[in-house]
């Protein structure tokens, strides 16, 4: 039981035994009851009902002829007033009977020795009840042997059998119902719980034992662990109260406390207006009792308790119900608690009466005219009590064999080995379960869990629901809670992590942790740790896994892809007009004046162009990207190397008409073919040459489009072309209409005859700012989701557009001329010239072929 209630100690048995006449010495057993407390008030049951208990077992022992037969055992009490230091200095009076005292110098006034009378042997020690006053007696005990078997002191030190060897208990020490409770805490699926105790042996040893228990076993951490002092300020309870709040998620309490502590909690819990938040599990010094609970039902419902397992012992009702001032006067308290369980005076000689308080008559009885209700560890001192006279019993059978009463091998009577004897015993006890002692002098544990429930019951109050007796067996649908609700409250830290997040534990606190989702392209792999998908795959919905990625390409009914598509379409119809056209005037002297060989070379270049559009959106595969790589340079090559060649021969035929009238070499239409398709087979051998390299061949890129949401993620199928590839792929063409640009500048100023410089001069000037506007587009999106869409609609619209340029500026007013005004479309008279310089036969090939 609880060592911080104030105890009265109690009695300390005889060994009498009579043997022909001949009065032996006493053999005396002292048992420590709680008869009193603080300084006026009488703890009645634990003290009167425990006394009474002892006196019972006395009688029932020395009237069983089986069981100590011949010998008579008594009793000395002895009044602990709950105090140990108190305690100790009572266990003094019959410790002295085995200090040797030296009395050689001592002689009376005749001159003859002194006759001092021998203080009575005391052999064994029932008691105490408080664990504060067991340890402090035990100490003194041990030091002269005298063995000690306690019927209520529970805490775990006392199990240390290098310290307290002599020290025996008929009930389980805290350890086990520690234990029991654990199990308790994680039935009910809970895992941060905080623990509170009352100062002392029994509240700290019993948190202790918890807190390590729990250590060992995992799975439970204490969230705070709060002591209740022994003399608790104002307010002390309310700041408790408190304190449990600053982790309200461990909403169960493990509580180690005396009853007017948890009575002192449960008001302050009231008070903070937290009725039904704190879900305790009482030690048994709570236990099934009404006092600490009365007036704070609502509080205390649900509470989960602990009680040694135990029975209410009928004979001893039997017996106590009938006694009375008469019969017991061998009870030197029992006037007092008679005047205080029937809350009458006894008149007493010199004492005048109380008049406010009625007067005994003697005559009332318990149970009639009083409550009464069996105390709790009645059972455990009958069962104290009866494990000693077991053992005296065996140690008189072995020590002294067919010699009725005590022998002179048990006189004096040896401490250790009755503790030997003690430890031995195995008997059925009162309660009718077996009674027997560990190597460390401790009871078995078996405990009854109660719950105290008041809704839906016809008998409020506490209901067992279940026991343990090494292992758990708790019936959970028996238990309710505040309210009456059904459903286990949680009392966690922390809510299991959803799927897809991971554990990100608090230091320190293994129950504690945060959950994290697996953020971006992560998933979860287990319960602690994300990793991040491979490449070509992004998370599950619920991120507990990868999936893999789509895969798209640029579909022919996306903007993307019709706008370019539609530009070039215009563009193929546009030029196929062109080409059409000239064929069909091919002899007129525009379609002459043009140079038709390069025009046709010129036009197949802007055709090309255009259909590069519908191949850069075509599903790409190894025959496609072959041909993008092939076409892509090629239709501008030819385009600006047909160009090239026509603006270098204007200017060679300007600048050496200035210096010579020699006409330039390399200026007939064979010539300026064969220097077209020199400058159109760079780039064709290069392309062939990126074929050996690099085969052809299709790659699915998961970066480029892989925004922060995985959702969006795709995997874009596509041809082997990097950005560089392409622009590589391009700097040749871009080199021949830089150098015709250049050429066409220099020819600015050639006379109106040469009528193709300047169409070709602002074909270029303006191919060029389109080409210079598709640069920052085109590299300018390389961070966009869409980068592949909008790259290829910015490269193929700009070709287009340069097509489209060349297409209007050099041939589309040829066309108008050709198609609207055929009366233009006629040889032109040859004109003199001022310049003389210039031939004539010069200036006509640049009309005709």
């Amino acid at each position: 039981m609880t060592s911080s209630v104030l105890a009265v100690s109690p009695p300390l048995f005889l060994l009498h035994h009579h043997h022909h006449g001949v009065h032996w010495p006493r053999l005396l057993l002292s048992l420590w009851l709680w008869i009193g407390g603080q300084v006026v008030q009488l703890k009645k049951e634990k003290g009167i009902h425990r006394m009474e208990a002892m006196l019972y077992a006395l009688d029932q022992i020395n009237s069983d002829a089986e069981l100590l037969p011949n010998i008579t055992l008594g009793a000395r009490i002895l009044d602990t007033c709950s105090r140990d230091t108190y305690a100790l200095e009572q266990s003094l009076t019959f410790v002295q009977a085995l200090i040797q005292k030296d009395t050689s110098d001592i002689r009376c006034s005749n001159g003859e020795p002194p006759l001092i009378r021998k203080p009575e042997r005391v052999v064994g020690v029932i008691g105490a009840s408080a664990s504060s006053v067991s340890i402090m007696v035990a100490n003194i005990l041990r030091l002269f042997e005298i063995p000690q078997v306690s019927y209520a002191s529970t805490a775990p030190e006392l199990s240390d059998n290098n310290r307290y060897d002599f020290f025996s208990r008929v009930v389980p020490p805290d350890s086990y119902q520690a234990q029991a409770m654990l199990d308790i805490v994680r039935a009910l699926g809970w895992n941060y719980v905080s623990t509170l105790a009352s100062e002392g042996n029994y509240g700290e040893s019993g948190v202790e034992a918890f807190m390590q228990i729990s250590r060992e076993a995992g799975g439970v951490c204490i969230a705070q662990s709060v002591k209740i002092p022994r003399e608790p300020t104002a307010g002390e309870f309310d700041k408790i109260i408190r304190r449990l709040m600053e982790t309200s998620n461990a909403r169960g309490v493990i509580i180690f406390a005396n009853e007017d502590d948890i009575k002192r909690v449960l008001e302050a819990a009231k008070r903070a207006n937290l009725t039904g938040h704190f879900l305790f599990v009482g030690s048994d010094s709570w236990g099934a009792k009404s006092s600490p609970i009365t007036e704070l039902e609502d509080v205390a419902e649900g509470a989960v308790t602990i009680l040694p397992k135990r029975t209410s012992i009928d004979g001893f009702d039997q017996y106590f119900v009938s006694r009375s001032l008469e019969n017991n006067r061998r009870n030197i308290w029992f006037a007092e608690f008679w005047e205080d369980d029937f809350r009458c005076k006894l008149t007493r000689p010199g004492i005048k009466p109380d008049p406010d308080k009625k007067k005994c008559t003697g005559d009332e009885r318990i149970g009639r005219d009083s409550t009464y209700e069996q105390e709790g560890k009645v059972q455990f001192v009958i069962d104290a009590v009866y494990a000693v006279a077991h053992a005296l019993h065996n140690m008189h059978q072995d020590l002294c064999p067919g010699i009725p009463g005590v022998c002179s091998s048990m006189d004096p009577l040896e401490g250790r080995s009755l503790l030997d004897y003690i430890r031995a015993v195995h008997f059925n006890g009162s309660a009718g379960t077996s009674v027997l002692f560990n190597e460390n002098g401790d009871a078995p544990g078996r405990y009854d869990i109660f719950q105290f429930q008041m809704t839906n019951h016809s008998h409020p109050g506490y209901h067992v629901i279940g026991h343990w007796t090494n292992n758990l067996r708790l019936n959970l649908e028996e238990m309710q809670w505040s309210g009456g609700d059904r459903s286990v409250p949680d009392s966690i830290c922390s809510f299991p992590c959803k799927p897809g997040e991971r554990k990100k534990m608090v230091k320190g606190v293994p129950c504690c942790w945060h959950c994290e989702l697996c953020d971006g392209y992560q998933y979860q792999v287990d319960e602690f740790n994300c990793e991040t998908c491979p490449s070509d795959m992004r998370p599950a919905p619920n991120r507990t896994t990868c999936r893999p990625t789509p895969i798209i390409k640029l579909e022919w009914n996306s903007p993307w892809a019709l706008v370019p598509a539609s530009l070039a379409m215009l563009g193929i119809l546009a030029t196929s007009a062109v080409v059409v056209t000239f064929i069909r005037f091919n002899d007129t002297p525009i379609v002459r004046a043009s140079g038709r060989e390069l025009s046709y070379v010129l036009l197949t270049g802007i055709f090309l162009i255009y259909l590069i559009t519908f191949l850069m959106i075509a599903e790409p595969g190894v025959v496609v990207c072959a041909f993008r790589r092939l076409l892509l340079g090629l239709g501008m090559a030819i385009t600006y190397s047909a160009m090239l060649t026509k603006t270098n021969r204007i200017y060679r035929i300007f600048e050496q008409g200035k210096r010579s009238v020699t006409p330039p070499k390399f200026i007939s239409p064979t010539s300026q073919l064969a220097i077209t398709f020199i400058l159109i087979s760079v780039q064709v051998l290069g392309v062939f040459v990126w074929f050996a390299v690099v085969p052809p061949h299709t790659i699915i890129d998961y970066e480029e489009q892989r925004p922060p949401n995985p959702d969006f993620a795709r995997g874009i199928l596509k041809c082997d072309m990097s950005d560089l590839s392409i622009i590589c792929c391009l700097s040749y063409s871009i080199v021949l209409m830089v150098t015709c640009t250049v050429y066409a500048v220099k020819s600015r100023g050639v006379p109106e005859t040469f009528n193709e410089a300047k169409p070709i001069g602002f074909t270029m000037y303006t191919t060029c700012i389109v080409w210079l506007a598709f640069v920052p587009i085109f590299f300018g999106t390389a961070q966009s989701t869409e980068k592949m869409f909008i790259q290829t609609a910015t490269l193929t619209v700009s070709m287009s557009l340069s097509a489209s340029v060349s297409l209007g500026m050099l041939y589309l007013p040829k066309v108008y001329i050709i198609v609207f005004h055929p009366e233009q479309n006629v040889q032109k008279r040859k004109r003199s010239f001022k310049v003389t310089t210039t031939p004539a036969g010069v200036a006509g090939g640049c009309y005709g072929d």
